[in-house]
């Protein structure tokens, strides 16, 4: 029996969220400041800035003892959390955006874990002895690790107060997880050094230890003998590590598995002390606390960070070209991201979307504008 013509196929179906993705690549260079928030008093300070999981969520914690809490998929601000008593630094979100734990600057050096839906603490990380300097969540579970001006690195876990292990290192002010939360790095101020862990194995030596003083210049800082280290993070493919200085010469942007220079990162100006924030290792300091000003972005290929002199904000492609200066190699910023509105002492990049977020006394939300070009340096 003959059949008649087969039904037209359906219509495609409407455009998804989804189908907008855009090459980070094709973007970079676009981005512009979208939105401000203004802080309660002109001489308040963000210290640190976090992102939650799902990129919708910003937490600011501040040098008046608060904690902004943003919409980053609205642009809005939602509320303000107060830690009078205690102070607030370094605060990070858990893995469900309604809790975050943060370092106290007051008081005592309790790291407190805290529910963002009534301001209430769910529990209390007691044992360190001095300044918590860094606060890094495994990106896998629930542990976290702090570090600390009393020469210790804890390992601790949301559901228990106890700290889980504990490594006794000298001046170990920085740490970070790789994406596979298989390993730790910590940096070690005092020995110029990067000591990398197994997170399975992690009351063991370190499997690998990176010495930095053949790369790492001698401090500008008289009378103080460890380097301007600020921050210290893995890019998202697990195969750079960058670590962050305040140093003329630039951000040191390593080889993560053999601790090889692939480059330095120098700002394109001399970084000015009224923007940059002093590294954990300058204590006492006169400025803000802070969390280091650069950023990897999202495919790890770009690095995002303050030009160091001005509110400009710069990016360096870490693929790019590598130049020979004297005895070091050095990849200078590809661009500038223009910005009058407000100082990147904090930078951190949306790993979720397309999005930056920078703050000094306000907060800035940057998005890629298709009406502008890339501005060179």
């Amino acid at each position: 029996m003959a059949q008649g013509p087969s039904p037209p196929p359906p219509p495609p179906p409407p455009p998804t969220d989804g189908d907008k993705t855009q090459k980070t690549s094709d973007i970079i260079g676009t981005f512009r400041p979208t939105k401000l928030f203004k802080l309660s008093k002109p001489d308040t300070h963000v210290t640190s800035l976090d992102f939650d999981d799902e990129g919708l969520l910003l937490i600011a914690a501040c040098s008046d003892s608060s904690l902004q809490l943003y919409s980053a998929r609205d642009g809005t601000h939602q509320k303000q959390l107060l830690s009078q008593k205690y102070g607030c630094h370094l605060a990070r979100f858990s893995h469900h955006s309604e809790s975050l734990i943060y370092a106290s600057t007051k008081v005592d050096d309790t790291l407190r874990y805290l529910s963002t839906h009534d301001n209430s603490y769910i529990r209390y990380f007691k044992g360190h002895s001095a300044a918590v300097t860094d606060l890094a969540l495994s990106p896998r579970d629930d542990t976290f690790l702090s570090c600390s001006v009393d020469n210790t690195v804890r390992l601790w876990n949301l559901k228990s107060q106890y700290a889980q292990a504990r490594l006794n290192l000298a001046t170990p002010y920085l740490a970070a997880y790789d994406p596979s939360a298989t390993v730790i790095a910590i940096a070690s101020a005092s020995t110029s050094s990067i000591l990398l862990y197994d997170v399975r194995n992690y009351d063991k030596s370190p499997f690998a230890t990176f010495d930095m003083r053949q790369y790492d210049p001698p401090p500008l800082q008289g009378g103080n003998n460890m380097p301007e280290w600020t921050k210290l993070e893995f890019s998202n493919d697990g195969k750079s590590l960058l670590v962050t200085t305040n140093h003329v010469h630039g951000h040191l942007l390593l080889d993560a598995f053999s601790g090889e220079l692939k480059a330095h990162l120098p700002r394109p100006y001399q970084p000015t002390w009224g923007i940059l924030r002093s590294a954990p290792s300058l204590s006492p300091s006169k400025s803000a606390l802070g969390q280091g000003d650069t950023s990897f972005s999202p495919d790890g290929r770009y690095v995002t960070g303050s030009s160091g002199a001005d509110r400009d904000a710069v990016v360096w492609d870490t693929q790019g070209r590598v130049s020979k200066e004297g005895e070091r190699k050095v990849i200078r910023p590809m661009c500038s991201l223009p910005c009058d509105r407000g100082k990147g002492a904090v930078v951190l990049w949306n790993h979720k979307f397309n999005m930056m977020a920078t703050a000094d006394t306000e907060v800035i939300l940057w998005l890629p504008d298709e009406h502008v070009g890339m501005k060179p340096l």
